[in-house]
């Protein structure tokens, strides 16, 4: 969709005058735009996001207006081109940094940024580096359009700038100034709200149906196998988690023998099959009914495996002094309880390798998480450690002494923070009489309480009865649930 797009540009591109070419001395073929920005299309191209329908429409859609602003630099005029602010879901192509895999959700990281750039080589380069992808090989363009310029060019290029008081006595308008407000301006909550609230009343209408259905399988299902509940990994649409219910409950009638080992677990519908590092079931949503059958009789042997890893948690806790083994999912990257096992029990045979001199409870009240692909021990903003499996035992012991005053501080506001967070969490559900109200993993509790807080202040009548998910962008999703960013402007 959008390489044809820009190989049309580069057609017409082709076509224009030699003047034309010669006052902008920064141009870019579609050709050449197309290879620069092949990175880019890699990490946000909707067809890689065919299990995920948030992120693909949120990428369709910014592609879309990214294809607009990149055919409007093109034509003659093109410094009426508006800023355009634009939101994608990049994928994880490569090994990310520490600071950028916190941000990370679901295995893409959001990124919003605004372009109003004037011409096709700078808005490239301003797309790669808003996704932090490479521009290396952008320097080549750079040095040819660095090279190009000419004293002869200088009289094509050259903008005018008129005095201030030119507009005043024309009554034109002042395209520095518009650009600059154009900048500051962005839709707030109240008229996108008015703009997009009949679609997404519409779309809810037309979903409750299916999420009458949805309630009464899941319902049904937890009460005739016990089981603790039943989740989703990925934001699926309703139709899409009924169908995976109704696949359940006919292999329940088929074969009920096989859900008797489910009893008392929870279930979660992923990627793969399996049992993951918190001791839930994992059903692969392309698997079939075989497939699962043969992981419920092997939920036996996962018990067995699930008490080899809590009995080495439990040896880690005594030789580091109290500090308790966690795991949480990361990216949406979901462990599986044979790699976990794996990762406690080599952490766990190095430490026996060394004599650490802790007292047995000076770290009591403290967690940390194990990795496989870190090379050196951090404390998190939320008040856990990270440690590698590969780490020095007599360094950890030097690392966790002296950050443990820190961890304990981070970790009382983290606790403080999640009780604010459900208390305004309960009051916004309450006072806007909002049917549901969820946040996208990447939002922190401290973003999540201070957009609650203004949407009570605010008090929309336009979100009545509706589901709201706070996010970094705005979106009217496939089921009718609406995605509010949690800075959004009034």
């Amino acid at each position: 969709m959008s390489i044809h797009t820009l190989l049309r540009c580069s057609i017409r591109a082709r076509r224009r005058p030699l003047v034309t070419s010669l006052s902008n001395h920064r141009a870019l073929s579609g050709a050449e735009a197309v290879n620069a920005l092949r990175p880019f299309y890699f990490a946000v191209h909707p067809d890689f996001f065919g299990q995920h329908p948030r992120e693909r429409e949120v990428n369709e859609n910014s592609l879309k207006r990214l294809n607009s602003y990149l055919e409007k630099l093109q034509k003659p005029g093109s410094d009426g081109v508006r800023p355009t602010k634009l939101t994608f879901y990049v994928r994880d192509t490569k090994t990310m940094s520490d600071d950028q895999a916190d941000l990370l959700s679901s295995g893409f990281r959001p990124v919003s940024f605004t372009l109003h750039t004037k011409d096709v080589l700078s808005t490239v380069i301003n797309v790669l580096a808003s996704c932090s992808l490479p521009i290396e090989h952008m320097k080549r363009l750079l040095e040819r359009s660095e090279a190009s310029k000419g004293p002869a060019e200088v009289l094509f290029y050259r903008p005018i700038r008129w005095d201030k008081s030119y507009y005043t006595f024309t009554g034109f308008r002042d395209p520095e100034q518009e650009l600059e407000q154009a900048r500051r301006v962005e839709p707030t909550l109240g008229l996108w709200l008015r703009n997009n609230e009949p679609d997404a009343a519409k779309k809810h209408s037309a979903s409750l149906p299916r999420r009458e259905e949805l309630s009464r399988l899941r319902r049904e299902l937890c009460q005739s196998f016990n089981l603790a509940d039943i989740r989703w990994q990925r934001s699926w649409g309703v139709a899409h988690k009924c169908c995976q219910l109704q696949s359940l409950s006919r292999l329940s009638y088929q074969n009920p023998e096989a859900l008797i080992n489910l009893q008392g677990h929870t279930v979660v519908f992923a990627d793969q099959s399996g049992m993951n590092a918190s001791g839930h079931v994992m059903l692969g949503s392309m698997d079939v009914h075989h497939q699962w059958a043969e992981l419920f009789q092997q939920l036996p042997g996962y018990h067995s495996l699930q008490q080899q890893t809590d009995w080495l948690k439990e040896r880690i806790s005594d030789l580091l002094g109290g500090t308790q083994v966690v795991h949480m999912d990361k990216l949406g990257l979901v462990q599986n309880m044979a790699e976990h096992y794996i990762t406690v029990s080599t952490f766990h045979k190095r430490l026996m390798s060394h004599r650490l001199h802790l007292h047995p409870r000076s770290l009591d009240g403290l967690t940390m998480v194990l990795e496989n692909d870190r090379a050196t021990p951090r404390l998190h903003e939320m008040g856990h450690f990270i440690i590698p499996t590969t780490c020095d035992p007599p360094k950890l012991q030097v690392f966790l002494q002296s950050h443990a005053a820190e961890a304990r501080r981070r970790t009382l506001l983290r606790n403080q923070l999640q009780v604010e967070e459900e208390a305004v969490l309960r009051s916004c559900l309450q006072t806007l009489s909002l049917r549901s109200l969820s946040k996208e993993p990447s939002v922190s509790p401290t973003q999540m309480i201070q957009c609650c807080t203004r949407l009570v202040q605010l008090h929309p009548p336009l979100l009545q009865g509706l589901h709201i998910c706070v996010s970094h962008f705005y979106s009217v999703l496939q089921d009718g649930d609406l995605c509010v960013p949690w800075d959004w402007k009034n």
